[in-house]
């Protein structure tokens, strides 16, 4: 996707602080931090939102989450994390490429919404 920050963030057009990167996937701190820890984790492949995972991409979403506690363990996350993903626009989806939100590094806000 030509428009797409997020695949411009994976090819290298706009740089991020990377926390993790591997083939498939790249795990990299927000700009806008909502906790001390806030790392983005993201497929390779453009995917936009949880509703367009299927039988053909699905395993790059088994990959993140067997990723995501070592990425988490990087970061320091020893007493827990939260994994957050918003699909479409009630959501606040502002990213239209699938990604996962780690957030952690304090004690968070048991609300939901």
């Amino acid at each position: 996707m030509n428009d797409c920050i997020f695949c411009k963030i994976i090819d290298g057009s706009i740089p991020s602080k990377k926390a993790y990167e591997d083939d498939r996937i790249l795990a990299f701190h927000d700009v806008n931090p909502q906790a001390p820890v806030h790392v983005l984790v993201v497929p390779k492949e453009h995917i936009c939102c949880a509703d367009a995972v299927n039988e053909d991409n699905a395993d790059v979403v088994a990959h993140i989450f067997t990723k995501i506690p070592e990425i988490a363990k990087s970061l320091g996350l020893v007493n827990g994390y939260r994994i957050v993903n918003n699909c479409g626009d009630d959501a606040c989806q502002t990213v239209k490429h699938m990604h996962f939100h780690i957030l952690g590094g304090k004690q968070l806000n048991g609300e939901m919404a």
